[in-house]
């Protein structure tokens, strides 16, 4: 007979009677284990092998990783770190302390990814470029799937560093996002670092935009930033748009720059300018590949005004610098450092510490013409097409009204065709050619002066009153130097200048012919016109020294005929002129007249020793004639018979 049957345990009998819910049980039993016991660390390791292979660099989670689910997923992970290029020679390309990063849930379901917010503590981020390109080029071709979109990102003690060995530049800034009056979720950045620029030292400060901003690059939107820097004296100010900021290649800038010198810009920018005064301007700064623009600028540079456009183009054996300036109101003096020179500095004067230094070291040592050396490397650093037009001139020197100067640059020689200036309601026309392809500068001046009118070349009103003519000359002058002085110095040519028919006072003559009488006369009883029949000045120039070849003053009451030379090596002055009153003054000393001295304290004189000489002098009476260099420049008045000297000499 079958042996009874033992009954079954309960819950046995349930499980076996009721299988579909047993599962249901041990799966959920299963759930709460795991929840309960669920450390997300576990995927720690997935998550790291996951973007390796995305970016192909080292990855690490090196704290905790944590997940708060819900409608919106918050992901946050402690101690992560990127590894960098293999050419980098270090080993991390970013860390950050804490990440924590927010996912929209229903985005994910529907195969896309939204990213409410990225929140990174202490991230320390190393950009550099190097024989590849930038190390921040991690990810190949986007996939076929949405990218995600990102809407907030906040930095809290961030820093970075910009590397960009061929160009001996370094960038340390810190971050720190800042809440945004304006609408968006995407707070700016402040920034505030140091660094160096093409070696350097130099400083910043400013916001930009988010750094999520860098993924509308591709749109063509741009990336804004509102940065200030200074290095040394120089100061800038740069608002507007950057587009791929990291390469540098194409920008558009509101940019003010001021600083003490122009030539401050050289090793910063490459671009060699000339020693300048104090300036401040405000323009368009832009780049296109390898154009670099500064367009519609206005500002000041020292006592002028001056606007126009600069292009630099680079890529090319040497940068190539275009310039079309225009200046109001140009001050003369601000212009003194093209030729090695210093501009004034009186209470009214704009200038800086070197060019005072210069200018004092120059009057110290007695000296007016300039002597700093140009600098060779410069001059072949670059080539140059620029032009210069002022409408106004104020000089407190010479009766300048404009100028028009275009300047071409070419592998070390530079050509200025024209250097022109209106000048005494005239002109002078000039063209100088500078080789500095060789060690020393061969230098060349031609100019042509024409129609200078002789009562704005008086230094004083009283002076000037009442005369008349027109001032005519050539100047053709060849030298070697490195200097203007040393050019002039070593110069080999010619110097003419004339005068035809015209007026002067009475009064001037008889004091500059030291008839004591007649001066005492027109004084008192008031002076009159007497007419000008000529004047004229022919130097021959060799090794630096002017020696007359011909040299005369004729008017109807006084003639006055000189020689002698002037050294523009030495600076120095030796020439004697000698006045021949035409009427029977019974005080006329009839002394010759030396002018000698330096360039910096020239002296003029009667030549007491040689009172009641009348011999003849080297220039005799009968040849006195302009030299035929000026005849076809001078007018001389109507007709061949202009008497100039002649009528006296018999």
């Amino acid at each position: 007979m079958p042996a009874p049957t033992r009954p079954r345990p309960a819950a046995l009998a349930a499980i076996v009677n009721h299988p579909w819910r047993t599962a249901v049980a041990a799966v959920a039993i299963a759930l709460l284990v795991l929840v309960l016991i669920w450390d997300w660390n576990w995927l720690k390791g997935p998550v790291e092998r996951t973007v390796e292979a995305r970016t192909g660099r080292s990855f690490e989670i090196g704290g905790d990783l944590d997940v708060d689910l819900g409608r919106t997923i918050t992901v946050s992970a402690d101690a992560l770190h990127l590894g960098n290029a293999d050419w980098s020679p270090e080993p991390e390309m970013a860390r950050v302390d804490r990440a924590l990063i927010r996912l929209h849930l229903p985005s994910l379901l529907r195969r896309q990814t939204l990213i409410p917010a990225i929140e990174l503590s202490n991230p320390r981020l190393r950009l550099e470029m190097g024989p590849e390109g930038g190390n921040w080029n991690l990810f190949g071709p986007p996939g076929d799937g949405p990218p995600a979109r990102i809407e907030r990102l906040w930095i809290e003690g961030g820093e970075l560093l910009f590397l960009y060995p061929a160009e001996d530049t370094r960038i340390e800034v810190a971050l720190d996002s800042r809440e945004s009056t304006r609408t968006g979720n995407a707070p700016p950045v402040a920034v505030e670092g140091s660094g160096q620029w093409r070696g350097n030292e130099f400083e910043m400060e400013g916001r930009i935009a988010s750094l999520l901003d860098l993924q509308q690059q591709e749109s063509g939107s741009g990336y804004g930033i509102d940065l200030q820097a200074r290095a040394g004296r120089t100061r800038a100010h740069a608002r507007g748009l950057l587009f791929n900021p990291f390469q540098l290649q194409r920008f558009d800038l509101q940019m003010q720059l001021s600083g003490g010198n122009l030539a401050d810009l050289y090793p910063l920018l490459g671009v060699a300018l000339p020693d300048t005064p104090p300036y401040a301007l405000d323009g368009r700064f832009g780049r296109e590949g390898n154009v670099w623009t500064y367009r519609d600028f206005s500002g000041e540079v020292g006592d002028s005004d001056l606007g126009g456009e600069v292009t630099v183009t680079v890529g090319g054996e040497r940068p190539h610098f275009a310039a079309d300036l225009v200046s109001g109101m140009l001050d003369f003096d601000d212009l003194a450092g093209m030729v090695g020179a210093a501009p004034a500095s009186g209470p009214d004067d704009t200038s800086n510490p070197e060019l005072e230094a210069r200018a004092e070291q120059r009057a110290a040592a007695g000296k007016v013409l300039p002597d700093t050396p140009y600098a060779l490397e410069k001059l072949r650093a670059m080539d140059a097409d620029v032009r210069l037009r002022a409408t106004r001139i104020e000089s407190p020197v010479l009766p300048l009204d404009n100028m028009d100067a275009h300047l071409a640059l070419d592998n070390g020689v530079l050509t200025l065709r024209p250097l022109a200036f209106g000048m005494a309601s005239g002109r002078i026309d000039s063209v100088i050619h500078m080789d500095a392809s060789a060690e020393t500068i061969q230098t060349r001046l031609d100019a042509d002066i024409s129609g200078l009118e002789l009562q704005q070349l008086f230094p004083t009103p009283e002076a000037a009153q009442d005369a008349l003519g027109s001032l005519s000359g050539k100047i053709s002058l060849a030298g070697t130097g490195n200097s203007v002085a040393g050019m002039l110095g070593s110069a080999n040519g010619d110097v003419a200048v004339g005068m035809g028919s015209g007026q002067v006072s009475n009064l001037v003559l008889e004091l500059a012919g030291i008839d004591i009488f007649e001066a005492l006369r027109f004084l008192i009883t008031g002076d009159r016109l007497v007419p000008v029949r000529c004047a004229f000045a022919d130097f021959g120039v060799e090794n630096g020294v002017m020696q007359s070849r011909a040299l005369a003053f004729d008017t109807t009451d006084t003639l006055i005929v000189g020689e002698g030379s002037i050294n523009l090596d030495q600076e120095t002055l030796d020439l004697e002129l000698r006045p021949r009153p035409k009427d029977r003054s019974l005080l006329s000393l009839r002394s010759p007249l030396v002018i000698d001295g330096t360039f910096a304290d020239p002296g003029f004189r009667p030549d007491m020793g040689r009172l009641g000489v009348r011999g003849a002098i080297a220039l005799a009476l009968t040849s006195i004639a302009p030299p035929a260099a000026l005849l076809a420049t001078l007018e001389l008045g109507p007709g061949e018979d202009a008497g100039c000297g002649g009528e006296y000499a018999e």
